[in-house]
């Protein structure tokens, strides 16, 4: 399967903290804003979201579509196809994407230690 840009989604406590952190790693801001509390850093092709208040836990997210530039891919795998392969493979899915529909759209399960895996589809 060709699940695009890979990231990790930090739930941080303090994202003006995070956001020097991650800098002083070599990470730049390259999308977000910080005044909605989110922020999307880049180190290379390396992809860290810095989430303040959206959600508990950590998430590992993939955005099919995309490559770690956000620019649009012309060879993947839609978010609808992803989620057929996993229901055949018996993986719950917590929220699933209209399989009557095109477009953005996203999927949300849960790997075997519990982890979340974001499918996050933005063309």
């Amino acid at each position: 399967m060709k699940l695009g840009a890979m990231s990790i989604s930090l739930a941080v406590k303090d994202i003006h903290k995070s956001k020097i952190f991650y800098e002083t790693l070599g990470f730049s801001v390259f999308a977000g804003e910080i005044e909605k509390n989110y922020l999307i850093l880049k180190n290379g092709n390396a992809l860290v979201g810095l989430f303040q208040g959206m959600f508990e836990n950590n998430i590992l997210t993939f955005n099919p579509g995309w490559d770690e530039s956000a620019n649009k891919l012309d060879d993947f795998d839609d978010v609808r196809t992803i989620q057929k392969h996993l229901k055949a493979n018996h993986i719950k899915l917590e929220s699933k994407a209209d399989e009557n529909t095109s477009g953005p759209a996203s999927i949300l399960f849960f790997d075997p230690d519990g982890n979340a895996v974001l499918i996050d589809q933005h063309v």
